[in-house]
C-alpha cells in the first residue's frame, strides 16, 4: 500500500465499499458526538468523512487533531445509513472507519479558519494567502484560472498561431504607465526595464518573418490598483499576426473567446449564455453617446440620448441656457419607475452629488402625467414629444446629464449603469461581447494646448498618409479597437503603422520630431525600415477573463499570490530593504526621503 494513498478525498464512492484504503489530507471539520467522531479530510480534489468510535484504534490521534493538522488515515470503506448519506457530496454514500491515524504535520492556532465562508480582512487574507487559498471559492478559481489558460493556448495553437517568449528584461520605453527598472550590475548607472506590454517584440517578431505569434504575457506597470487592475503585475493573451485588415484580427480571436466562454459558461452550474460571433462593432463616438464610455455592458437595456434640442428655447432656463451656451443635454431612461417614490430620483441625484457632479435631473411619470420641476417648466407638450422620441411609455421616468459633452457623458454613463443596478434590469446570466472601433487618432490636450495621440501612437490612421496630410487631426480616425465583455475592457489593439514615413508625419502632428522617434522607439523604427509586413494584433487581459468566468468583483479573487492595493506583498514583505553590500554592487546610494532616514532603509548584512 503506498505511503500516503491509494485514493484521493473524493475518488471513493459505494463501489468502493469494503475496500481497505488510505487518504490523506488537511482536516477540514472536526465533530464530537460522544461515542463517535467524525473528521471532513480534504486534499486538493474534495472531501471524504472519516469516522471512528472512542474505542477505536485511531481514536486518541484523531480526537487530538486540530483543524488543518495534515493526516493520513488507513481504514475500511463502509456505506452511511440512508439518512446520513450527503447527496451534495460526491463522495456522500460512504465513510471511512479509520483503523490507523498518522499525523503528518500538526496545525498550530490559525490565523483566519479554512472552512466556512466568513469573509475575513484583506490584509490578513493576503498575509496569510495559503490559507485563504485552501478555502474552497478561491481553490475553485485557481484552478479555474489555470483551465482558461489551458483552454486558450489549445485553441490559439489550433488556429495556427506559434508561441514564443519575449524577453523581461529589456529597456524603458514610454508606453503610458510608470516602469519597473532593474539596475545593472555590470553597467554602473544603467537600467533594465520590465516590459509594461511584450508590444514592440511582437512587432518585430512580425518584421522577422514569424506570421502568427501568441504567449501567455506577463505584464508589468508601477500603477495604482483598481477592482479590474492589479498593482504590479498581470497576464494577457498577446498576439500578433502579419498581412491582416482589422477584420482578420476580429476573425481569429472571436472563435477563441467565444470558444473559452462557452466552455465555462455553465462553471459550477451557473448556465449562463454567451453573445453569438461576431460580436456587435460599435463606433467609438456612437459608445460615448449611446452608453456613455468606451466599454459599454450591453446586458443593461439603457441608451441614452442627447435631448440638447427639445431644450432650445424652454421653459426651463438652466437646461435652456447649458443648450445656447454650446453643451449638451443628455437623457438616460428609467423604463417602469411610476411606483417609485420621490426618494428614489432624489436619491440618485445625491449619488451624482456624491460622485462629484453637480446633480443629475429628473422627470418622474405615472399614467401619462408628469412630475418635477423639470417637467413642470418645460410644458407637458414638450415633455411627451421628448418622451416619444425616447420610446418611452407612460410610467417611464427620465434622469438628465447636462453641461459640457465629456462631463455630460461619463456622468449619464455611470448613471445608467447605476439605473440599470437600482431597476435589476442588467442579466447576470449573460455574457456579451463588442468591439468598439474607430477611435480618433488625436485629441487636444487642454493642459498642453496642443494635438497629442488618443489612443494608441503605433496605430496606422485611417486613410494612411493622404489622411494626415490632407484632414484636420481632430478627424481622423485610426484602426484601432477595444474588446469589451459585460462593461469590462479585455483589451485594446490595433492595425500597426509599419512605415517608417507614416509615423514620422503621425508623431510630427503630435508635436514630436524625427529625431524624437529614432531617439525612443530605435529598435522598431530601425526594423521596420527593413521592410515589413502589415500586421496587427490585441492583448485580452487573462486575470480579467476569468474575473468574469468566476464571477468575481474584483481581480484578486482569481490571482494566486496578489499585491495589495499599495502594491504590498504582505506574504513575503515586498518591497523591502536590500544590504548595503548589495546596494555597492549596484552602485546605487539610498537618497533620504522626509521624515525617513536612508539608512533605515538599508538592511543589516
Amino acid at each position: 500500500m503506498h505511503a500516503y494513498r491509494t485514493h484521493t478525498c473524493a475518488a471513493l464512492r459505494e463501489s468502493d465499499v469494503g475496500q481497505t484504503v488510505r487518504v490523506s489530507g488537511w482536516v477540514h471539520r472536526k465533530r464530537d458526538h460522544g461515542d463517535l467522531v467524525f473528521v471532513d479530510l480534504r486534499d486538493h480534489y474534495g472531501l471524504t468523512q472519516i469516522v471512528t468510535e472512542v474505542d477505536g484504534p485511531a481514536f486518541k490521534v484523531i480526537e487530538s487533531l486540530r483543524a488543518e493538522s495534515v493526516v493520513t488515515i488507513t481504514g475500511k470503506v463502509v456505506a452511511r445509513a440512508a439518512e446520513a448519506v450527503n447527496p451534495n457530496l460526491p463522495t456522500g454514500a460512504v465513510e471511512i472507519r479509520a483503523e490507523e491515524a498518522i499525523v503528518q504535520s500538526a496545525a498550530q492556532d490559525l490565523p483566519m479558519p479554512v472552512a466556512g465562508d466568513a469573509d475575513y480582512p484583506e490584509d490578513i487574507r493576503l498575509k496569510y494567502r495559503f490559507l485563504d487559498l485552501r478555502r474552497e471559492r478561491l481553490h475553485a478559481n485557481i484552478m479555474l484560472r489555470s483551465n482558461v489558460i489551458a483552454s486558450i493556448r489549445r485553441r490559439m495553437v489550433e488556429s495556427g498561431f506559434t508561441e514564443f517568449q519575449t524577453p523581461i528584461l529589456t529597456a524603458s520605453s514610454p508606453e503610458g504607465a510608470r516602469d519597473y527598472l532593474v539596475p545593472s550590475r555590470v553597467h554602473p548607472g544603467k537600467f533594465y526595464a520590465l516590459p509594461q506590454a511584450p508590444q514592440m517584440f511582437k512587432q518585430l517578431l512580425m518584421v522577422a518573418g514569424f506570421d502568427r505569434y501568441f504567449q501567455i504575457a506577463p505584464c508589468f506597470r508601477d500603477e495604482d490598483a483598481r477592482a479590474d487592475r492589479s498593482p504590479g503585475e498581470f497576464y494577457q493573451l498577446d498576439f500578433e499576426m502579419s498581412f491582416v485588415t482589422q477584420d482578420d484580427v476580429f476573425n481569429a480571436i472571436e472563435p477563441v473567446l467565444h470558444g473559452v466562454f462557452e466552455e465555462f459558461a455553465d462553471w459550477q452550474g451557473r448556465g449562463r449564455s454567451v453573445s453569438a460571433a461576431p460580436f456587435p462593432r460599435i463606433p467609438y463616438r456612437e459608445s460615448m453617446l449611446k452608453y456613455g464610455n468606451d466599454k459599454p455592458d450591453l446586458r443593461n437595456p439603457l441608451i441614452i440620448a442627447d435631448v440638447s434640442d427639445h431644450f432650445r428655447g424652454s421653459g426651463f432656463g438652466r437646461f435652456a441656457s447649458i443648450v445656447e451656451g454650446g453643451d449638451v443635454v443628455r437623457a438616460i431612461p428609467a423604463p417602469g419607475t411610476a411606483e417609485k417614490s420621490r426618494k428614489f430620483f432624489d436619491d440618485m441625484n445625491a449619488w451624482a452629488q456624491s460622485e462629484g457632479f453637480p446633480g443629475l435631473g429628473y422627470a418622474t411619470r405615472k399614467g401619462g402625467e408628469w412630475g418635477g420641476p423639470i417637467a413642470k417648466n418645460h410644458g407637458e407638450d414638450k415633455m411627451n414629444a421628448l418622451a416619444d422620441a425616447l420610446g418611452l411609455g407612460p410610467d417611464d421616468g427620465i434622469f438628465f446629464a447636462a453641461g459640457k459633452e465629456a462631463q455630460a457623458a461619463k456622468l449619464a454613463g455611470l448613471a445608467r449603469t447605476r439605473v440599470g443596478e437600482q431597476l435589476e434590469l442588467i442579466d447576470q446570466d449573460r455574457f456579451e461581447f463588442c468591439w468598439i472601433v474607430d477611435f480618433p487618432m488625436f485629441e487636444y490636450d487642454e493642459d498642453a494646448k496642443k494635438v497629442d495621440f488618443s489612443h494608441n501612437p503605433f496605430s496606422m490612421p485611417q486613410g494612411e498618409m493622404e489622411a494626415l496630410e490632407t484632414k484636420d487631426p481632430l478627424d481622423i480616425l485610426a484602426y484601432q479597437y477595444d474588446i469589451v465583455c459585460n462593461g469590462v475592457e479585455l483589451s485594446s489593439g490595433a492595425i500597426r503603422n509599419h512605415r517608417p514615413d507614416i509615423m514620422y508625419k503621425a508623431f510630427e502632428i503630435a508635436g514630436y520630431s524625427q529625431a524624437d522617434v529614432d531617439t525612443n522607439f530605435a529598435g522598431m523604427i530601425n526594423a521596420f525600415k527593413c521592410g515589413a509586413p502589415p500586421h496587427g494584433g490585441s492583448a485580452p487581459g487573462i486575470d480579467r477573463i476569468v474575473m468574469l468566468l468566476a464571477g468575481e468583483p474584483n481581480i484578486r479573487e482569481v490571482v494566486l499570490f496578489p499585491m495589495n492595493q499599495r502594491a504590498e506583498d504582505l506574504m513575503m514583505g515586498a518591497p523591502g530593504p536590500v544590504t548595503a553590500k548589495q546596494l555597492r554592487e549596484l552602485n546605487i546610494r539610498l537618497v533620504e526621503q522626509p521624515g525617513v532616514k536612508a539608512a533605515a532603509l538599508v538592511a543589516p548584512e
